[in-house]
């Protein structure tokens, strides 16, 4: 095949593709390969951010998608801004989540999908392939749904509309060149400022939304399952398995090496910094839009806010939400395919890479191309299931998030792939920490699309007893290295590491598994199998109760 990798493509790196190897073009500016020179006046350091820039404000912003304009704002029209709170408390495990990615996409060069493929085996390879494909298939779905809501609103026609950006998105990033899909992606970036603008209009209190950043509450006269399912779906709006991919294969093919590290974790907080302004935009605006109408406590979908809008308090504001609506769904189509497409190019050891040309790298471009057009269509087919698809989304994202968490800290703690770029125990303690929430939270919010009876007594049984079990287990774990006498944590030299990079994946010695390990990832297996089982069951009699 043309798009298959050689040997001799690769100059003995751990570089996939060699097309990962070269000069930093970024959408506002270049680094010349071999320029590893200290950057000592303000100016220096400005260029080679702002050429840098990209991989973290793209997957941030391309986070604030269809899915979570229709959390945020569910969040706001029914609850106010009592539970902004949520908001303020994922911003570390935003960063220290993607901070990790960041890390082991610079330093080794190969994508995540890959790198699980040959430390965890064929299975869980395949696995995370094959579950990314389909979920993220389905999150596209999704984007385009809400392409089809703004239209809408704004009195385009539907079928024209969704064709138009379903071939933006394919050809922005056919292009075969690099720097036009950054510059692509980040006049993207720079249109979900749009909310901004929104906000000032509609002016909520200030300092109430300052209060409710920083001082948690829970909103009064709710069913306390009700309000624990929409906290648990802004987690997994803000938290998703795709951008874990993403970033990290988007930054070897920005071809950013270590020595920039420093740049790139500026690049994430920016992107951070500005997810966080459009979710409390969303939350902000539609709380006081909808404050004492109504349609307080009714949510329907967001094509609903933006008509509230309209009502409230005028045209243009709702004009430029269902614009800015468009345009998060269009960033988040866009990064969702491709780290699909770099996932598939990573394992199968195909050319995927946006530095080449589509008939270099066909099956790369023609899974991206492919999910945008299959997408695009199933959203205009008349009385298509997309209700069913969004239910299917969510419970997929819970399911499959804990089991992305494990892998990204048990790679991040591999000394063979990360050697003096490995986790501090701070950032293990911590990511350990989420890791179990995200277990809680991945299993409450599947057995409540899957019985949607649940109540909160047993939604709370669900935390107390998991929280006691992940406590006791820490325990145990820590009283046995205490037994054998083992030190609390080993002590890492990171003595030049800025120029220490993975080995080819083939001079790697095999990945050391202890059984305390095996015996996780068998549950961890189990997990997902029962989840997956019963998430099937609940989706064919959701389709046999339709017909």
């Amino acid at each position: 095949m043309l798009d298959t990798l050689t040997t001799n493509e690769n100059h003995g790196t751990a570089v996939l593709d060699s097309a990962h190897v070269g000069d930093i073009k970024g959408a506002l500016g270049t680094i010349a390969q071999n320029d590893t020179a200290r950057r000592n006046s303000w100016g220096a350091r400005w260029r080679t951010l702002l050429a840098i820039l990209g991989p973290g404000l793209i997957v941030m912003v391309g986070d604030n998608d269809a899915g979570a304009f229709s959390t945020y704002t569910q969040a706001g029209q029914n609850y106010g801004t009592t539970l902004l709170w949520t908001l303020t408390l994922l911003i570390p495990v935003l960063y220290v989540n993607q901070e990790m990615v960041l890390r082991l996409g610079t330093v080794t060069g190969v994508g995540h999908a890959r790198l699980i493929l040959e430390r965890f085996g064929k299975f869980w390879g395949a696995f995370s392939v094959i579950d990314l494909f389909i979920l993220n298939a389905l999150t596209i779905v999704t984007e385009f749904i809400g392409i089809s809501l703004g239209l809408d609103h704004l009195g385009i026609p539907r079928g024209w509309g969704v064709a138009v950006s379903a071939l933006l998105i394919i050809m922005a990033a056919s292009t075969g060149n690099f720097r036009r899909f950054e510059r692509f992606s980040l006049m993207l970036v720079v249109g979900s400022l749009l909310l901004i603008p929104v906000l000032v209009m509609i002016h909520p209190p200030l300092g109430q939304l300052s209060h409710d950043l920083v001082v948690p509450g829970m909103p009064k006269d709710a069913p306390l399952s009700e309000v624990m399912l929409l906290i648990i779906a802004i987690v997994g709006t803000t938290v998703a398995p795709w951008q874990l991919f993403f970033q990290q294969s988007y930054v070897i093919d920005k071809r950013i090496t270590p020595h920039f590290m420093t740049y790139e974790k500026i690049d994430l907080v920016i992107g951070i910094v500005l997810v966080i302004i459009g979710a409390v935009a969303m939350m902000g605006f539609s709380a006081a839009t909808f404050a004492g109408k109504p349609e307080a406590g009714q949510f329907v979908d967001a094509a609903a806010v933006a008509a509230g809008v309209a009502k409230y308090v005028g045209a243009t504001p709702a004009a430029l939400f269902s614009i800015a609506l468009i345009d998060a769904s269009i960033i988040g189509a866009a990064a969702v395919s491709l780290s699909t497409a770099y996932a598939i190019g990573d394992v199968l050891s195909l050319r995927h890479s946006l530095h080449r040309k589509p008939k270099e790298a066909k099956t790369f471009y023609s899974v991206y191309a492919l999910l945008i057009a299959i997408a695009a269509a199933l959203v205009l087919i008349p009385n298509a299931p997309l209700g069913l698809i969004t239910n299917a989304v969510q419970t997929l994202a819970g399911v499959l998030l804990p089991g992305a968490s494990v892998f990204l800290l048990l790679l991040c703690n591999d000394k063979a792939v990360l050697g003096p770029w490995v986790n501090s125990k701070y950032t293990n303690l911590f990511t350990g920490a989420v890791v179990a929430i995200l277990v809680l939270l991945s299993i409450i919010l599947t057995a409540s699309v899957l019985y949607p009876s649940i109540t909160s007594t047993q939604i709370l049984a669900i935390l107390i007893g998991g929280m006691a079990m992940a406590a006791v287990g820490a325990a145990s774990m820590a009283i046995v290295r205490r037994v054998r006498g083992l030190p609390a944590a080993e002590v890492i030299d990171r003595t030049g590491r800025e120029h220490w990079r993975m080995p080819p994946l083939e001079q790697l010695p095999p990945a050391q598994l202890s059984m305390r390990r095996r015996l996780w990832l068998g549950v961890l297996r189990a997990y997902l199998a029962a989840a997956l089982i019963m998430t099937i069951i609940k989706v064919t009699q959701m389709i046999l109760a339709k017909h």
